[in-house]
């Protein structure tokens, strides 16, 4: 029995949780971090238009997610059940045929953002003020970013499908810590003073030097990884397009409805200046702090339930699941309190403008009541993406978004201007944290019923 077999079938539950979930977590913080590296430092300029620039930018680079989750949560889930079912054969192809997907995916994504870039501009609501910086920003992040955004994502999925999670957050913080560097450098007048470009330049470098580590790890342990980048194991078999795809859309769905709701949010904010759309953007990054944390643990343990699922050692995945939800909540708990407490502080640290600080710390507290609640939410869609069942994925990202919370956003700014917007997502939690309880019980049943 290899290191692999040991972790997933023998290694106590909290111990494997926290081998897997732990290093993805800080990985997904450093993130946001340096997401919010490029907030405070152009926010260091005191220029709301620079600042506005890259919230407006915020939907095309989430929208790397909806290519991300498609070939890097649908090939890793592929990957794990392969692994527990000891189909090494479809392990490979299942990864050559993701990383090959995805490395077209993001020069298609370049392509045609350069193409139709004034139109896209238009459509994030960017305006007279704002478009120049904005447009400078997405060259580096965008037309010339996407493919090593898109890349450096996808394998660290694949690595942390067989149970590599430090190998996947190293990789991942790696490129994180240079674009914290880097940011002070290009953006500030004492350096490069390139304002917003400069912030994008420093994450274009950033994902160029995470990518270049993977490729290095993938050559130095080339004789004991499954993953695989060989053009000789990409194929279009049925069965490995579709069993990437069954998890992978769902996914990708989930994300463009989030770039909806993003484009959305911005454009209610629009109307109101740059100082509502700076302080929205503010906050919407001080709110993915917990969402990454909500995230890293689901998909943390997602290796670990899709290799049980497969292998029918149906208590161990429950045992790792709920595990998972009893450290999850009460953290976000105490993330909620925080935010609600030291909210004006928050938003101060980024921009020292009152306007803003009275507009972010409304927007912020809104957004407090839901956090506690992703905690189900999200780990009940990684369960539905480590077993393979694409449906619930996708159920669940429809009622997220567009049944929940896209309708949520325009009657809430109806009946209360501006500030009813971030109110949308705690409604949306609150239903989904039941729909989640419901749903996992099901699926436990289920599995108790076969076992």
């Amino acid at each position: 029995m290899n290191e692999k077999e040991i972790l997933f079938e023998q290694t106590p539950i909290p111990k494997a949780v926290a081998k897997l979930a732990i290093p993805t977590v800080l990985s997904s913080l450093v993130m946001v971090l340096y997401n919010l590296a490029d907030t405070y430092f152009v926010g260091m300029l005191n220029n709301p238009v620079q600042n506005a620039a890259v919230t407006l930018a915020a939907p095309v680079l989430l929208a790397f997610n909806a290519v991300n989750n498609l070939f890097g949560v649908g090939s890793s889930s592929m990957m794990s059940r392969a692994m527990g079912a000891k189909d090494y054969d479809t392990v490979h192809r299942s990864s050559a045929f993701g990383f090959y997907c995805s490395l077209f995916s993001g020069a298609a994504f370049s392509l045609l953002c350069l193409v139709f870039l004034r139109p896209l501009l238009t459509l994030l609501g960017a305006s007279p003020d704002t478009v120049q910086a904005t447009k400078e920003y997405m060259l580096w992040t965008v037309i010339c970013g996407a493919t090593p955004s898109i890349l450096n994502v996808v394998m660290a999925y694949m690595v942390r499908s067989e149970g590599a999670s430090l190998h996947a957050s190293i990789g991942t913080m790696s490129g994180c810590f240079l674009n914290m560097l880097l940011d002070p450098i290009f953006i500030l007048p004492q350096g490069l003073g390139m304002g917003a470009a400069g912030a994008g330049l420093a994450t274009f470098l950033s994902n160029c030097a995470a990518c270049a580590y993977f490729f290095i790890l993938l050559y130095v342990k080339r004789k004991s990884t499954y993953v695989c980048i060989n053009p000789k194991k990409l194929c279009f078999h049925k069965n490995i397009v579709f069993g990437v795809c069954a998890v992978g859309v769902p996914a990708s769905i989930q994300n463009l409805l989030n770039v909806t709701s993003m484009t959305l949010l911005n454009n209610f904010a629009a109307p109101f200046g740059a100082d509502a759309v700076a302080a929205m953007g503010i906050a919407q990054k001080l709110n993915m702090v917990p969402m990454q944390i909500a995230m890293g643990f689901s998909q943390g343990i997602m290796p670990l339930v899709s290799y049980t699922y497969a292998s029918k050692r149906y208590q161990r995945m429950k045992e790792g699941v709920l595990f998972a939800a009893k450290v999850m909540l009460p953290a976000l708990i105490l993330i909620a309190i925080g935010y609600y407490a030291g909210a004006g502080a928050l938003i101060q640290a980024f921009m020292n403008n009152q306007a803003i600080i009275s507009y972010g710390s409304a927007f912020l507290r809104a957004y407090c009541l839901g956090l506690p609640l992703l905690c189900m939410d999200f780990l009940a869609v990684g369960v539905f993406q480590a077993i393979g069942n694409g449906k619930s994925a996708l159920l669940f990202a429809v009622l997220r978004k567009a049944i929940l919370e896209i309708p949520a956003l325009f009657l809430l700014n109806s009946l209360f201007p501006l500030f009813g917007l971030p109110y949308a997502q705690s409604f949306a939690e609150l239903i989904l944290a039941v729909a989640a309880i419901l749903m996992l019980k099901r699926i436990f049943k289920q599995c108790t019923l076969s076992d």
